[in-house]
């Protein structure tokens, strides 16, 4: 059995410059299945975000939910989730950066907008939590070499970090592989894919970590 008979949809998650995106091109490409990306890129409002967050935070947040909500529009009418799917964003984790970045007021209006929605997204069969270090983070954002990450303070991440921890640690309507990030590096380790493949092949829980030894 291969990983996409096992885990037709799984969703890759966790911070900034953890690698969500690289290791699920690298999935989709490896096993010829569909691609669900996140667009930053195309955000007018994250640059100016990294300058002045109290003041772009809302624009910021509601134009990634609306782009999400697209997305997952998009596919549910051509019916891709019929198929095999690996995507790098978690609607459901939306609101994790809502409460984080917005104060009370805008929250709310926030989660109304939300729950006005009323998206409806297929509960993913896995999802991989790479669970990244603080310094990691900064090293990889700084390596990454967009400008306005450049921008993002250490704090931001550490607090990015820790919100995602404290959701994967009690999100459970879908099997977690909470995966020890510092290490698996499959940008640069040889073998470093084959082996998480490997181990999510394992899963037989509904909460497991894998904290690989690539020394």
């Amino acid at each position: 059995m291969s990983l996409i008979d096992k885990f037709p949809y799984i969703v890759i998650e966790g911070p900034i410059g953890s690698g969500k995106t690289t290791l699920a091109r690298k999935l989709a490409d490896k096993f010829s299945v569909n691609l669900l990306l996140e667009n930053a890129e195309s955000n007018p409002f994250l640059p100016r975000f990294y300058l002045d967050a109290p003041r772009y935070a809302l624009p910021t947040q509601l134009f990634f939910l609306f782009q999400r909500c697209e997305q997952i529009r998009d596919l549910s009418q051509r019916d891709l989730f019929g198929k095999a799917t690996i995507a790098d964003f978690f609607l459901e984790k939306d609101p994790l950066f809502a409460r984080m970045n917005l104060d009370d007021e805008e929250f709310a209006l926030y989660r109304q907008i939300y729950q006005h929605l009323q998206v409806q997204v297929s509960t993913p069969d896995l999802v991989i939590y790479l669970q990244t270090p603080v310094d990691a983070l900064a090293e990889r954002v700084n390596q990454r070499n967009i400008s306005y990450e450049q921008e993002i303070p250490r704090e931001y991440l550490k607090r990015l970090a820790d919100a995602y921890s404290e959701f994967f640690h009690q999100y459970d309507a879908a099997p977690v592989l909470i995966v020890n990030n510092e290490n698996l590096d499959i940008t640069k380790r040889e073998g470093a894919l084959d082996l998480l493949i490997e181990r999510t092949l394992q899963m037989r829980g509904r909460r497991e970590f894998f904290n690989p030894n690539l020394e």
